[in-house]
């Protein structure tokens, strides 16, 4: 929801990690509906609605209390998200590039990425300003957690590749991953995606801001972002493995983002 900061990661307190805990371990326990003990994708751990609502109410208190815990962060969107993800796995399948996504299945991580040679593009392609952007703010795709309370396989993925393109959002957006650039690239995601962890990010977020941040977003970024957000063609319908040598300007002209203010 807000920067990553190479810090260690607190512990919650007792009673919310008791609440968290108990839902997930629930999984064992003795359930009417069978179908809330099937593995879906590896990785992936059943819980039932009860389940998903204690997961939601306690890892949303985590990340309130800390915006640090990523992992707090990944559970909340994930047990709120169903119909988001049901929307943004539509417009997929209704576009082109979008199906080919869904198909093709495509992961953003250290291990699918040539590094080399994206660093060697010519200055101002998409691939290169990614590159520079992971080496300024000391960041790895390979950061981003797992799926796992997701129950539709389908569902899982659009989630994965919606935290895999984050960075490539700041990137599009040429937000940094200081307080002010999380919160203006979550007033995008919010506009574009719908999901409830977005919304309380861009509703929360303004609340760790300075005076003069604060100002910042609501007279310029705030509005940019939301009307991009708005406006753009969705970008979890984008094949960006295939654009690293497309020129930055063009693919936000292409995708209707408008540079920042």
């Amino acid at each position: 929801m807000f920067p990553r900061v190479a810090r260690p990661l607190p512990r919650l307190g007792n009673r919310h990690s008791t609440v968290i805990a108990n839902a997930c371990v629930k999984r064992r326990s003795k359930l009417t509906d069978s179908r809330y003990h099937e593995e879906l994708y590896p990785g992936h751990i059943p819980t039932s609605p009860i389940q998903k609502a204690l997961l939601a109410v306690g890892s949303g208190i985590a990340a309130l209390q800390d915006p640090y815990r990523h992992d707090m962060v990944a559970v909340l969107g994930e047990t709120t998200g169903h119909l988001a993800l049901l929307n943004l796995r539509d417009r997929m399948r209704n576009d082109p590039e979008g199906y080919r996504i869904l198909t093709e299945r495509p992961k953003i991580r250290l291990s699918t990425l040539d590094l080399e040679k994206m660093a060697s593009l010519p200055e101002g392609s998409f691939g290169r300003e990614y590159i520079r952007f992971l080496e300024d703010n000391h960041v790895t795709p390979d950061s981003r957690a797992h799926v796992k309370f997701v129950d539709n396989e389908e569902l899982s993925y659009v989630m994965q590749r919606y935290r895999e393109v984050h960075d490539l959002l700041h990137t599009l957006l040429g937000m940094p991953t200081n307080m002010l650039g999380e919160v203006a690239v979550k007033w995008f995601e919010a506009a574009q995606t719908g999901l409830p962890m977005c919304a309380l990010g861009a509703l929360l977020g303004p609340l760790r801001l300075n005076a003069r941040s604060l100002q910042s977003l609501v007279t310029s970024l705030g509005p940019w972002a939301v009307r991009n957000g708005l406006q753009a063609r969705c970008v979890l319908c984008v094949f960006y493995e295939r654009r690293w040598e497309q020129s930055l300007d063009d693919l936000r002209r292409e995708l209707n983002i408008q540079p920042p203010p």
